[in-house]
């Protein structure tokens, strides 16, 4: 089992998910963030960054992240990222339709396009566990992989194996602030998919 660290920097949604005994059974270890840089990630496989962080003590942590990273270190990124600190990072915001599923033929715009990699292969993910609203899309360098595209452009769920020594999982979703936030049911089928893989699976 891969060893799982947690960023966390007061946040009330992210204290919930954090400890949630289903989400918190995969947790080794959560750092408050202020205290980030004087932690000791030696011992750790994987380091979540949640969504919705403060702004400077994220970019105050960068490289301590990118150190991580650098030593072959999976980084997992959470949520809308408008300030640029991931390598290779090419963010673009767009609105949120947070009623898109009261239109008529809805359409989330979500676009499978990697059903083959572990993550869903494996059956730990589905389409529908990701399916909830959207806040921008990255832009992909070469050799990054998209899982997740939205139909008009743009990558909403990504792995990087090629910017640094480590691994990126990044999305623009942001399950860690919703179920902690007590709504989007779908959050809920997220995590508790996507830990079990992220501790043990194929990535």
């Amino acid at each position: 089992m891969r060893k799982i660290a947690a960023l966390y920097s007061g946040h009330a949604p992210h204290f919930r998910t954090f400890h949630e005994p289903k989400i918190n059974q995969y947790l080794e270890k959560i750092i408050y963030l202020p205290r980030f840089q004087e932690s000791d990630l030696n011992d750790m496989d994987v380091l979540i960054v949640p969504s919705q962080l403060h702004h400077q003590l994220l970019l105050n942590a960068v490289p301590a992240i990118l150190r991580f990273a650098e030593r072959g270190g999976i980084v997992v990124a959470f949520g809308p990222q408008p300030w640029e600190w991931i390598p290779n990072q090419e963010w673009e915001m767009r609105p949120t339709n947070f009623w898109w599923w009261l239109e008529p033929g809805a359409d989330s715009g979500l676009r499978l396009v990697a059903p083959e990699y572990p993550l869903f292969r494996d059956g730990h993910l589905t389409i529908q566990a990701c399916t909830w609203h959207q806040h921008g899309v990255f832009h992909l360098k070469e050799g990054m992989q998209s899982l997740i595209d939205m139909k008009d452009g743009g990558s909403l769920l990504y792995v990087d194996k090629v910017s640094t020594n480590g691994t990126w999982i990044v999305t623009t979703l942001d399950p860690d602030f919703h179920f902690g936030s007590y709504f989007m049911p779908a959050t809920e089928h997220f995590l508790v998919g996507f830990l079990p893989w992220l501790a043990s699976g194929e990535i």
